[in-house]
């Protein structure tokens, strides 16, 4: 699979990763159960299929995603894992301050057995703390310390990326991107290509709804983010398909699977050329899908292969886009 470089020198440290990731938050919690053993396999598959890149959060599962991929990570070297911070604690600027980074970082090296953290990313923080001098002054003393080795922000907002992406020390910004959420596309990328900071896609299928396989009368368990978090009660709503509307997003959902099979590439399901569509972005360094079993792991990492995608495919996602949303 290809690789790019999602840390330059100039940004802390050098590292490559594939253009397909995984994200691991279903690993941990909200998405209904899934076993060790079954989260072992997944990280086997996508690790096996070519994958270089684990995505976890601290709040995921309390720890157990890094806990997962911690010990997954120690007997496969080479790999990349960030981690993100700044859940655990109420979001309200005052809370963001050097030492209590100092303790997140440190439960998050505990977690996952190492002395430095590959990447920390802030876990999609207030608008005024992304704002603010400080905040920057302090992970560049984790830096400088040791304890990480380069760090970045998770965000909501477009115009939150943009000013994290003017940071110097930024190394990477993570934000949704999919055929359902085009916004980062016209300022985000360019300004992260022009300043080489790598981007992280996550949300990439909308929650699921761009593999197609929903319909209006689809449920999902109780303890799945896809039940209690459509209108963001629990955390943004954005991070739960998308935060569309989920019957406006199934009819949009169907379109794009028409959309595949009348001009897509052929042997590649609506979920990866989804997939395809978002690390083919200019200026997109990796993709980061979840996956509950080793066979959506091995179909994601496909994705990571497939070749240009046709340019009626992507004309038909940007009007797919601006009729549904």
């Amino acid at each position: 699979m290809e690789q790019r470089t999602l840390i330059g020198k100039d940004r802390g440290t050098t590292r490559d990763v594939s253009v397909v990731g995984l994200g691991t938050w279903q690993l941990g919690a909200d998405w209904g159960d899934v076993s060790e053993a079954d989260a072992r396999s997944v990280l086997e598959a996508s690790v096996g299929a070519g994958v270089t890149f684990l995505d976890t959060a601290d709040v995921y599962g309390d720890g157990r995603s890094e806990q997962i991929v911690g010990r997954f990570a120690a007997e496969h070297p080479g790999l990349t894992v960030a981690t993100k911070m700044g859940r655990r604690m109420e979001q309200l600027p005052q809370n963001y301050t050097l030492d209590n980074f100092r303790s997140l970082s440190d439960r998050s090296r505990r977690n996952l057995g190492v002395d430095t953290l590959d990447l920390v990313q802030l876990h999609c923080p207030p608008t005024s703390v992304v704002a603010a001098d400080r905040l920057y002054d302090d992970l560049d003393t984790l830096v400088a310390e040791g304890v990480i080795a380069a760090y970045g922000l998770s965000v909501e907002t477009c115009d939150q990326a943009l000013a994290a992406i003017a940071r110097p020390h930024v190394a990477t910004v993570q934000i949704i991107l999919n055929a359902f959420r085009l916004k980062p596309l016209d300022a985000v990328l360019p300004a992260a290509r022009a300043a080489g900071v790598g981007i992280i896609a996550r949300v990439p299928l909308a929650s699921g709804l761009l593999s197609g396989r929903y319909d209006e009368s689809t449920t999902f368990a109780a303890d799945d983010h896809r039940t209690y978090n459509r209108d963001g009660s629990a955390f943004d709503v954005g991070e739960t398909f998308s935060g569309v509307d989920f019957a406006t997003g199934v009819r949009a959902a169907r379109e794009f699977s028409d959309l595949v099979d009348s001009v897509g590439p052929t042997g590649l399901s609506p979920a990866e050329v989804a997939l395809a569509w978002v690390w083919q972005q200019p200026g997109v360094t990796t993709v980061i899908p979840g996956a509950r079993n080793a066979e959506q792991a091995r179909a994601n990492a496909a994705a990571g292969d497939a070749d240009p995608l046709p340019s009626a495919l992507i004309d038909g996602v940007r009007d797919l886009y601006d009729r549904h949303f």
